[in-house]
């Protein structure tokens, strides 16, 4: 045990005598190389290392004993190694070695058949096989035990481990069965290696008369049985017990167990059906022959080959391998090891070999020239060579292999095409060259039109495999390259999507693979041809991993053929983390490509032909941005070809044809008006023609419409910006367009109607004149008051772009309405939500577009500013309080949005216009120029914006900054961060400045979206006292919220505020407590009967109370000012008096329970106070709901527990009887019977319960009336159903 110890500590101790290199002397430039990677790979894996060095010294010194902990713990850091296990690779022996031997040990003291050795030997199995899935058996098994005395120990192992059953499959609960047979299996493929006659190491056989060679080894026998049985597994032991299948009869003393293995696995797939166990073996057995197919001797295997060949013929034609893709794979793979067997080994010499693969030998011209000749050479040796092979006989078996390949080329799986294709490469190298090009031949035929998918992405593969070979000869070139070309380009059209993108992949691949085969020589033509292609795949390709393996086959192509124009610039645009944004290949790279002259036309016929015709309605938009952006390197291009192409497809019968060519003829119009362009009056005469015959042709209808709403409006935009001339009778029909588009109810439609309308107008219809101006306004205004909800929100949205010329003539009208639509309407009908938020956008774009325009020294300018101030500032903070509510959820929260922002910039503009008026001032009265310090020093002259606005903006947004909603939250912190920093315009008269920029600071880091980072912040806003009562209000709706993270975030930062001590008091002295109460308060006597705010204040009252706050009387006196002679009432009796109100009716299950909470810990507390919570509380007892009699009277008897003052001593037992015995969910009468019995107790009488007689009376006409049963549940469903229990 000690020397797998001293071995594991001196790999974790990391000594540099481990190094196998080390002890060279001669070699000390390569041990210095190689000790540099020993030392690169530990620093990145020193971390774990240390740990895991750790847990095996523990495991060694146990004894081999792991805790299942540590093994979890093991097993986690190596699965973090999965896609790099190479970086494991230095630590391998320094784990396995060790955990190994404790193995071995174990087995020679326990003994293999003992139940206590596999308990011990699971867990490190466990962590050995992990190791084996991270880094591959074939690095794992090189330290391996390998003595011949372990062969039996081994066996015997193995079989005790076949008689035990996994617990579970689940590889998070494996409890080791599992990975111990396969550690086993890998043991002994090493152990079976051992060179010495397997008879001699069976002990068995000294006792048994055995006959040497007559019969097979009984060890043997047990290993081929267990292997068998494993082969039918559908786990990792059936690779495992196949690959030690292949060592084990391909061993020279096993012809006898390889004829009985042969014979029974022809037996099997003989008679295979469709059993899902038999599909399994079958698979096992095709896998375990193509293993031994791989490494055996060739005469061992040759008088075999006609059985198996047989054997797969009939396999691959059954039902189960239809159904299986992996059988198809591993009959694939053992058809051509079949056919490698067949055919003699050889490596021909007519296949193209590159002289040099040196890098820096491609890239000197010198070396280049030298490449030139040799390569001539090479290929006259080559055809000197071709009559020398040409008399080779091919078996028939082989022909039919080949036959079989090239179908797996076309099979529908990817992996059955994949090992088919290396096949074809494999047995292509043993043929002659006449009969490599029939294979050749046979696999350009895979991409004629009427072939699928799967074809081309078969044909790629084996192209890129007879590459990588060489052998394909420069002379096929001619035949491939248009091949490759067409398959780079593939893209199928299937119903709403398309497939090719496989294809397109592997097509990068055989360019890639020219780039590794073949010298520049007899690429120089071929690239040529390539490189546009490859290069517009790499930029323009939908998928993101054909654009990258397009990049990688040209970076490969340039970094090995040598100099190519312009290849490293591009290489280094066109690299692998450029192009994984869609976009950015588009609109950047792409650009960057095109100034080459090489690429610019093939990559713009690229987007005129295929990507603005694309499937994809988002690839089409981006593919007309990119149209666009090539304009600068050939405007006459553009202006010709381009548009002479594109507008007669803007009536193509094909709505994707046409929708592309509508986006791209406006995106080119308007860059080439851009770069300067002057338009002939032929292009602008069809210019204006396109809209008027896309509506001519009735292009709108069909499913196709509303795409070409959409592409139509951006046009006209394009055109409007680019000023093409126009008739009357056009622009006329334009405008109808754009207003149609404006009420359709898709609101991308409407945005784009809008933005083109933005700049229609001032192009085409502000000189018109006034009439023109005064039919558009009130067409517009119309619209506001349309029943079309879509009218509405389009009309909104117009009236925000129309110019100052028009605004002008009816500014108030138009301000008047849309301040009227920002609030919720008074209907019958749901209000719409969107209505208003486009009115508060509309708003603020005609105040913005008004007062950046009008003088303001004139009347109609002071008169517009004030307007701004008095209504629609008044308007914008309506519509900061917009709570509405649909089956969408909060669409109010939207409204906020659009009026938290308008506020910001509606400041903004006020605070603009003092500072103009004080500048003004100052230079008439020669006084110095005002700056912002003195911003509140100013009394004398009237401000716009002052502080009441001031107070009303910070708390208003404020508000939102404490609410349930994450990004309202954040974009309300946000705006107070424009308006307390902004660099444009200071804003002054802020309450509390220095206190909110403490709370708020300039920091963009900060996440204000998370509760637990903006609630700690925010809550201290309630110090000041012009904020706190909006702000309670909001931060009530997160406190008492129905969201348990938010809710304990903001009820914690409340409780840490209240319980601060570096919370300063206000400047009266009064207390934290005593404020907050008084704004408590002050809520529920704001929000009276609004159960959206006073149902969580409730709750978060009720929270507190339970948190010991309030509770300590003397604290919480309640000033009130209203009424002199009052004098001091305390808070509690303010807080029952509201309680008894909103409680009194109320239908709301939590609103309800919350208040008898309440009520409950006022009663429990205090003694003048809690007489009158106690007899509000009694009321309770006799609630129509069950529910809610039954929650008052648990709170009346906890109420009893605490206060003993309420009930004489010599009733309380009795009072306290009747709350426990009494049943409280039964009859109503009842119940009410026994809260009379509680309030003569109590001394309250019968004052509870008021006018009993006629409560009877109308209760009983009810009852009648609606012929409705006496029972109690059925006034309970009601409140289940509205409370949503």
């Amino acid at each position: 045990m000690s020397a797998p110890s001293d071995q594991s500590a001196a790999t974790a101790g990391g000594d540099a005598s481990n190094d196998p290199t080390a002890a060279d002397g001669a070699a000390e430039v390569s041990d210095d190389v190689h000790d540099s990677k020993e030392v690169v790979l530990r620093r990145c894996f020193l971390q774990e290392w240390e740990l895991v060095s750790e847990i095996l010294h523990r495991i060694v010194a146990a004894g081999g004993v792991a805790e299942p902990a540590d093994v979890h713990r093991i097993r986690s850091i190596m699965d973090k190694y999965q896609e790099e296990g190479q970086l494991l690779e230095p630590y391998l022996e320094g784990i396995i070695s060790p955990l190994m031997s404790l193995v071995r040990s174990k087995i020679m003291e326990l003994g293999a058949d003992t139940d206590e050795l596999l308990n011990i030997i699971k867990p490190l199995c466990i962590i050995i096989y992990t190791l084996v899935t991270v880094c591959g058996y074939k690095s794992v098994i090189k330290f391996f035990p390998h003595q011949v005395s372990d062969l039996e120990l081994a066996v015997a192992l193995l079989e005790k481990c076949h008689t035990m059953s996994s617990a579970t499959a689940l590889r998070q609960e494996s409890t080791g069965e599992m990975e111990t047979k396969c550690v086993v299996l890998l043991w002994l493929y090493i152990l079976i290696l051992i060179p010495f006659d397997i008879s001699s190491v069976d002990t068995s056989i000294a006792t048994v008369d055995h006959m040497g060679g007559s019969e097979v080894v009984p060890l043997v026998t047990r290993i081929l049985d267990i292997c068998k049985d494993y082969l039918s597994n559908s786990g990792p032991m059936r690779r495992m017990s196949g690959l030690l299948l292949a060592r084990l009869l391909t061993r020279p003393d096993m012809p006898k167990a390889f004829s009985s293995f042969m014979e029974w696995a022809h037996k099997i797939l003989l008679f295979v059906t469709d059993d899902f166990v038999d599909q399994f073996r079958s698979i096992g057995i095709v896998e375990a022959l193509a293993s031994i197919f791989k490494i055996g001797n060739r005469k061992m295997l040759h008088d075999a080959v006609s059985s198996i060949w047989n054997d797969c013929s009939v396999l691959m034609k059954t039902n189960i391998a239809i159904r299986s893709p992996l059988l198809r794979k591993f009959l694939v793979k053992l058809a051509q090891r079949v056919a490698l067997i067949s055919l003699p080994p050889r490596s021909p010499s007519w296949r193209y070999q590159s002289i040099s693969s040196s890098l820096g030998a491609n890239l000197s011209s010198s070396t280049g020239e030298c490449l030139s000749g040799s390569s001539q050479q090479v290929n006259i040796d080559q055809e000197d060579t071709f009559s020398l092979e040409e008399d080779m006989d091919v078996p028939e078996t082989v022909e039919e292999i080949i036959d079989l390949l090239l179908t797996g080329l076309r099979d529908s799986d990817t992996i059955v095409r994949w090992s088919a294709a290396k096949g074809v490469g494999r047995i292509t190298a043993r043929l002659t060259p006449a009969l490599s090009e029939e294979v050749l031949s046979s696999i350009l035929q895979l991409f004629s039109p009427g072939e699928g998918d799967g074809s081309w992405h078969g044909g790629c593969l084996a192209l890129a495999e007879l590459a990588r070979r060489g052998l394909l000869l420069p002379s096929s070139f001619p035949d491939v390259v248009p091949v490759i070309i067409k398959a780079l380009h593939y893209d199928v059209r299937r119903g709403p999507h398309s497939i090719g993108s496989h294809v397109r992949d592997a097509a990068a691949y055989v360019c890639w693979a020219f780039g590794r085969a073949y010298t520049n020589f007899d690429m120089k033509v071929v690239l040529e041809r390539l490189a546009p292609h490859l290069l517009t795949v790499a930029c323009y390709d939908r998928e993101v991993n054909c654009r990258r393996a397009a990049s990688a086959a040209f970076q490969e192509n340039v970094g090995r053929q040598g100099t190519y124009p312009h290849g490293i610039d591009i290489v280094n645009t066109t690299d692998y983390f450029a192009l994984a944004s869609r976009s950015n290949s588009y609109l950047s790279v792409a650009v960057s490509v095109a100034q080459y002259k090489e690429y610019f036309y093939p990559f713009a016929e690229e987007l005129l032909c295929n990507k603005i015709t694309h499937w994809e309605k988002s690839l089409r938009e981006l593919a007309a941005q990119a149209l666009a952006l090539l304009v600068q390197y050939d405007m006459d291009y553009f202006a010709g070809h381009a548009l002479e192409k594109l507008i007669p497809c803007t009536l193509s019968s094909d709505l994707c044809t046409r929708h592309g060519a509508t986006l791209a003829a406006g995106e080119v119009t308007l860059r080439l008006h851009q770069l300067g362009f002057t338009f002939t009056a032929d292009m602008q005469k069809a210019l204006s023609g396109v809209v008027p015959a896309i509506e001519k042709a009735r292009l709108y209808r069909g499913k196709g419409g509303e795409i070409m709403r959409s592409a139509v409006s951006r046009f006209i935009e394009c055109i409007s910006m680019a000023a093409i001339s126009l008739s009357e009778k056009t622009k006329k029909s334009l405008l109808e367009t754009l207003n149609e588009n404006l009420r359709h109810p898709n609101s991308r439609i409407q945005c784009a109607a809008v933005d083109a309308l933005k700049h229609f107008i001032p192009t085409y219809l502000l000189s018109a004149g006034e009439k023109i101006g005064n039919d558009i306004i009130s067409k517009y205004i119309s619209l506001l008051d349309d029943p079309n909800v879509a009218a509405r929100r389009g009309g909104a949205l117009a009236l925000g772009t129309l110019p100052y010329g028009f605004l002008l003539l009816k500014w108030m009208l138009v301000m008047s309405k849309l301040c009227g639509s920002c609030t919720i309407e008074d209907k019958a009908d749901d209000p719409d939500a969107e209505a208003r938020v486009n009115s508060v956008r509309g708003l603020i774009s005609v105040c913005e577009t008004l007062t950046s325009n009008v003088d303001q020294s004139s009347d109609t300018g002071e008169s517009i500013y004030a307007y701004v101030k008095v209504t629609v500032m008044q308007a914008l903070f309506r519509a900061l309080d917009d709570y509405a509510v649909d089956n969408r959820g909060d669409v109010g929260s939207w409204v906020r949005e659009a009026a938290m922002d308008a506020l910001e910039r509606c400041t903004l503009i006020l605070c603009k216009r003092d500072r103009v008026s004080v500048r003004t001032a100052r230079v008439a009265e020669h006084k110095s120029e005002w700056s912002d310090t003195d911003a509140n020093a100013i009394g004398t002259i009237p401000q716009l914006f002052d502080s009441a606005i001031g107070q009303d903006l910070v708390a208003g947004i404020a508000k939102q900054a404490v609410e349930k909603i994450d990004k309202i939250r954040e974009i309300a912190v946000k705006t107070l961060q424009k308006i307390l920093y902004n660099q444009e315009q200071f804003i002054p008269f802020i309450p509390y400045r220095e206190l909110l920029e403490e709370i708020i600071p300039n920091d963009a880091d900060l996440e204000w979206a998370v509760p637990t980072v903006s609630y700690p912040r925010l809550v201290k806003i309630l110090q000041a006292s012009c904020y706190s009562k909006p702000v309670l209000s909001g931060l009530v709706i997160s406190t008492g919220g129905l969201q348990e993270s938010l809710r304990k975030a903001s009820t914690s930062a409340l409780v840490g505020y209240l319980q601060d001590s570096n919370v300063k008091q206000d400047d009266a002295g009064k207390s934290r407590e005593h404020l907050l109460s008084r704004d408590i308060l002050w809520v529920l006597q704001r929000y009276h009967k609004c159960d959206r705010v006073i149902t969580p204040t409730l709750k978060t009252i009720e929270t507190l109370l339970s948190k010991k706050v309030f509770l300590n009387k003397e604290f919480y006196i309640f000033w009130s000012c209203n009424d002199a002679q009052q004098g001091q009432d305390d808070f509690y009796s303010e807080l029952v008096n509201l309680l008894g109100s909103e409680l009194k009716g109320s239908k709301d299950f939590t609103k309800l329970c919350a208040g008898l909470s309440i009520l409950g810990y006022i009663s429990s507390q205090l003694d003048i106070t809690g007489t009158k919570a106690f007899s509000q509380l009694l009321v309770f007892l006799g609630h129509r709901y069950p529910k809610i009699r039954k929650t008052a009277a648990d709170q009346v008897y906890l109420v009893l527990l605490q206060n003993d003052h309420l009930i004489l001593a010599e009733n309380m037992d009795k009072a306290q009887e009747l709350l426990a015995e009494t049943c409280w969910e039964g009859d109503v009468d009842e119940a009410r019977s026994k809260r009379s019995e509680l309030n003569e107790m109590a001394g309250f009488g019968v004052i509870a319960s008021q006018k009993p007689e006629n409560r009877q009376e109308t209760r009983t006409a009810n009852i009648r009336k609606n012929a409705i049963s006496t029972d109690e549940n059925t006034s309970y469903s009601s409140l289940v159903e509205f409370s949503g229990y």
